[in-house]
């Protein structure tokens, strides 16, 4: 084996991507480079002066080692294709977005924002890097669409283009709420410092300036009531019209008191009324919204297929040339040709090629099979190997994925929020306090009626706990995504804390796809062997070939490459200083084995016809599990799921520690029918997993989390994606969950002191508008205070706890 100390020593990185170069013969002015792509890339780029992209951080591009087919992008040219993702479009300037998700640093800020300099056509180009988005504005009478996007992927920036694009520019930005906090931001600032000769007394000498200023508070009390608290007015119709009091209905109530009583006392001429605590009240509950409502726009959570077919293909006629054809328009009888890498859309037969097919689009299980011609190909592969050509048999609207999509059953309505329930409760017996109020002035003082009823529902509105809700969960949000788990809204922060019962997918969930195990048997490998089988099988972009080549040291300088060919579902082969290697299946390295393993699972390795040995692939189960379900609440009950046979059984039941309900060969609808069953038993379920076989369960259950290791791998409809590298941390996520409920009760808790005092001036007909505006912003910075201070503690100590790695069960 190789030491740690020969790699430093020898190993040459690309000057352009980073990968290890596997010679030293591709350079260019003394830089190396890995290929002759990266090569040209770092060429164009110094002749058009940009290499300040390489300054700004080391290695920022993407390799160019598999170049992308040069007609890839040819349905661009169909007119029909092409209007669905244009956005704008006129004689002497057309505008489109593109997703790119190899956006990743500034330096890819720097280079796509001066894609102007490498073609003049261009005229602009912006980045979103939040969203990982291009817009580019372009001259369509000089450059097409098309060769936009191949000047892109020349550069290494391929946009992924879905049919889900297709006449679908994408929800763009809703900045109504934004719009709304700054305006109730400015009239509240404003109304205070009108009201603050007001506080102190100031005014009586003048009475005409003081009521200039009170005129000009209510003037600016207007936008704040007739636009910036329109959410709140729409919340509680909505509630109301479905026969339910929400929170926001108790908070609506109180704003119109408030500016009703506070406009009859200016008109009135009786005093200056408290358009301050009403402007202060919508500000800052706009601006707990804000932050509750903050949203991954990287991410999505209602991703179906077709984000993730493309959106036209390859269709062969017997009598003309190949044409190309969107998906909506494949017929039943129409010959398809799939080149490597790309999605099979619909089910058909194998009539040409040989297939070799990675559905971890659909079952999570990277390990790619293999379809010989005749055999039925179901829709949601995709092809690793060669191109192929397949007779459709049934349309992408009737294809075996399409089918199981729709299958996914419809939940039940989500449970209501605990602080709903709170809300109601408060607000019924601040009408009781206001109908006492109202009792005992009718008969000893009537004049003052009026001012305790409406003094009494200004001061105990129920935006405390609204505040502490919003700022409590917002803040959750935050620390939740910066740790890996991205909610879809602030209501599945009380989902999460409300499970009784986790179901774990196993495949892509418990295993990591990405780094099988790989075990070799055989005659001991020499370093040189070694060195050898790694730069071999870096040429591949097959999966079994990246994962031999990253079991071993990157290849040195020393090493030199000679040939290489690729035969598609069989091996690879080439030379390596003078020797012959062929890596590959049993029969291709010719190769005599009585084992039968399953396809792929097993790979050979032979020099100069010799067979050395082979490396037999498994599942390699993520580290920390026996960790991660220790710490979880006992309480809690747990079942694994898997559509896998049961042979990996009792190795997962042993890596676990624990005995825990595993049910093998599910199907899609096995594992939604299981969720529905524990459901009727009372249980509240939380799924997790990551395939579209997965999805069914993951919408049908009260709390569906998406593992992915990449957020622009699938990733089915759900309530929340998660990092795969932070499924240790799920303990913790669920004990902060539980402990914001907490925090939130505890700060309403503590804003009923201040209503309480508020109340006793209420009721007596005595609370001065200066008396309200030292209430409101104290009760106000006291529920901030505590919501990030108690978040941000417990979020510090729950997170700080070691992660460890389990003892392996191979």
């Amino acid at each position: 084996m190789s030491t740690a100390t020969d790699k430093p020593k020898t190993a040459l990185r690309c000057t352009h991507c980073g990968d290890p170069c596997p010679t030293n013969t591709i350079t260019l002015e003394d830089k190396p480079f890995c290929c002759e792509g990266c090569r040209m890339v770092w060429q164009l780029l110094d002749h058009n002066g940009l290499c300040q992209y390489y300054d700004l951080n080391a290695h920022p591009g993407q390799s160019l080692r598999h170049p992308v087919r040069k007609d890839k992008f040819a349905f661009l040219d169909d007119e029909k294709i092409a209007a669905g993702l244009i956005r704008f479009q006129s004689e002497n300037e057309t505008h489109v977005g593109f997703y790119l998700p190899a956006i990743h640093c500034s330096s890819c800020l720097y280079l796509l924002e001066n894609l102007r300099r490498l073609d003049p056509a261009i005229q602009s180009s912006r980045i979103d890097f939040g969203a990982k988005e291009i817009a580019i504005v372009f001259d369509p009478k000089r450059i097409s669409l098309r060769q936009v996007a191949e000047l892109l992927t020349s550069l290494g920036y391929e946009p992924y283009i879905s049919l889900h694009d297709l006449g679908n520019p994408g929800p763009g930005v809703d900045r109504r709420l934004i719009y709304r906090l700054g305006v109730a931001g400015f009239c509240f600032g404003n109304i205070m410092l009108l009201c603050f000769p007001e506080y102190l007394g100031l005014n009586a000498a003048d009475a005409t300036l003081q009521q200039a200023f009170r005129y000009l508070s209510l003037l600016l009390s207007l936008p704040v009531f007739f636009y910036c608290a329109q959410p709140f007015y729409s919340s509680a119709w909505k509630g109301l019209s479905n026969k339910y009091l929400n929170i926001d209905a108790p908070i609506v109530l109180a704003i119109l008191v408030t500016f009703a009583r506070s406009a009859w006392d200016v008109l009135s001429g009786s005093g200056s009324g408290y358009f301050d605590s009403m402007s202060g009240i919508v500000f800052f509950m706009l601006a707990g919204r804000v932050l509750q409502d903050r949203t991954y726009r990287q991410l999505s959570f209602d991703r179906d297929y077709t984000s993730y077919f493309p959106v036209a293909v390859t269709v062969l006629q017997s009598q003309s040339e190949p044409v190309i054809r969107s998906l909506p328009d494949i017929r039943c009888g129409d010959t398809l040709r799939i080149h490597n890498g790309e999605l099979i859309p619909a089910d058909g037969i194998l009539t040409r090629g040989r297939a070799f097919i990675d559905y971890s689009f659909v079952t999570g299980e990277s390990i790619p099979v293999t379809r010989s011609v005749g055999e039925l190909v179901y829709a949601g592969g995709r092809q690793t190997g060669g191109a192929i050509e397949l007779l459709v048999v049934k349309e992408v609207a009737q294809s075996y994925l399409t089918q199981l999509w729709n299958r996914q059953s419809t939940p039940e309505a989500p449970a209501p929020s605990f602080v709903n329930a709170l809300s109601r409760n408060f607000t019924l017996i601040v009408f009781l306090i206001a109908a006492a109020a109202a009792t005992y002035w009718q008969i000893h003082n009537p004049a003052n009626t009026w001012k305790a009823v409406t003094a009494v529902l200004i001061v105990a509105c129920p935006c405390a706990l609204l505040l502490s809700s919003t700022f409590t969960n917002g803040n959750l949000l935050r620390i939740l995504g910066r740790n890996g788990l991205y909610l879809r809204n602030a209501g599945v922060l009380e989902d999460i804390a409300r499970a009784t019962h986790i179901v774990f997918d196993k495949t892509g969930t418990l295993t990591d796809t990405n780094t099988p195990v790989l075990a070799y048997s055989g005659a001991p490998l020499t370093n040189r062997q070694e060195q050898a089988i790694a730069l071999l099988t870096a040429q591949s972009a097959h999966p079994l070939s990246k994962a031999l080549a990253g079991k071993f040291c990157p290849p040195t300088a020393s090493l030199t490459l000679h040939d290489f060919w690729e035969y598609p579902g069989k091996g690879i082969e080439g030379y390596v200083d003078g020797n012959h290697y062929t890596i590959g299946s049993a029969a291709f390295v010719e190769a005599q084995t009585a084992e039968h393993d399953l396809p792929g699972s097993r790979v050979f390795v032979a020099c100069n016809h010799k067979v050395l040995g082979s490396f037999t692939i498994s599942s390699h189960y993520r580290e920390g599990l026996r960790t991660m379900l220790s710490r979880l609440d006992p309480r809690l009950h747990l079942s694994v799921l898997s559509g896998d046979s049961a042979r990996e059984a009792d190795r997962l039941r042993n890596l676990l520690g624990i005995d825990i309900p595993m049910l093998f060969t599910q199907s899609p609808l096995d594992k939604c029918r299981y969720i529905s069953c524990l459901q009727k038993q009372g249980g509240n379920i939380m799924m997790i997993g990551d395939g579209l076989n997965d999805a069914g369960a993951l919408k049908q259950s009260d709390t569906g989390i998406a593992v992915s290791a990449d957020s622009n791998n699938f990733t089915p409809a759900s309530d929340a994606i998660l990092k795969a590298e932070s499924l240790q941390k799920l303990p913790a996520f669920i004990r902060l969950c539980r402990a914001g409920r907490r925090i939130i009760v505890a700060s309403f808790a503590l804003s009923i002191i201040y209503n309480a005092v508020g109340l006793w001036f209420a009721v007596h007909a005595a609370l001065s508008p200066l008396l309200a505006a030292i209430l409101m912003p104290a009760s106000t910075l006291s529920i901030l205070l505590i919501t990030y201070g108690s978040s941000n503690f417990l979020a510090k100590r729950a997170m700080r706890m070691p992660v460890e790695q389990d003892q392996p069960a191979d």
